[in-house]
């Protein structure tokens, strides 16, 4: 698996616990080439955050690791990936979710 992008900042908000697991929706969106990402837990917990191509190949791979329940928020860089259609996915403990993103260059 190739790694063609780069995480510029990941930011941790601990101070306040959201009720439940999510995932927001990225911003901007479309985007070129840098966008941010938010997500919750309420829980601590193993965290996964992986992009997927149209075709469903994983292009890389944010964020596998275990993390403190809280607020959080990632900026990623897809300055070497072409334009499209990616989708972001967030495993966390039971809760899985995807959203998609148009990446606009």
């Amino acid at each position: 698996m190739n790694h063609y992008t780069s995480v510029t900042g990941i930011y941790e908000y601990t101070y306040a616990i959201p009720a439940d697991f999510f995932i927001n929706q990225n911003h901007p969106n479309p985007f070129n080439p840098i966008t941010k990402i938010e997500y919750g837990l309420p829980e601590a917990s193993y965290v996964q955050i992986s992009i997927f191509d149209i075709l469903g190949r994983q292009v890389a791979i944010l964020i596998d690791n275990h993390q403190a329940p809280g607020y959080h928020k990632i900026i990623w860089n897809a300055g070497d990936l072409p334009s499209g259609i990616y989708f972001y996915r967030i495993q966390a403990e039971k809760f899985t979710e995807t959203r998609k993103m148009l990446l606009l260059k």
